[in-house]
């Protein structure tokens, strides 16, 4: 059943983090994970999150257990480790689903 993860995050230094994309994608496509929405966030009416808002996108993977690998491949925690922690402040899922697309 497919698993969709909704992330809101605040976009630090924008050349990099399109190093992490680039980077990251591979290996998601790899587990046949894809982009679903993906947007760049301009202004914030309204949110809980403890960190601004610059980037929301979801990210689907057939299974949650395909989400948790994924998340764990060492190239995944490689492209992470060199591009995103340094590119993005805060981010915080939103939400969570495993309803059939």
């Amino acid at each position: 059943m497919p698993h969709t993860v909704v992330i809101a995050m605040n976009v630090v230094d924008t050349d990099r983090y399109t190093k992490y994309r680039a980077a990251m994608l591979p290996v998601l496509t790899g587990y046949g994970g894809h982009f679903g929405y993906d947007l760049v966030v301009d202004s914030v009416l309204k949110a809980p999150a403890t960190h601004p808002i610059t980037r929301l996108f979801s990210i689907v993977f057939p299974s949650r257990a395909v989400r948790e690998a994924f998340f764990a491949d060492p190239a995944y925690i490689a492209a992470r480790r060199e591009h995103f922690e340094i590119s993005v402040s805060g981010y915080s899922v939103v939400a969570e689903d495993d309803r059939p697309a």
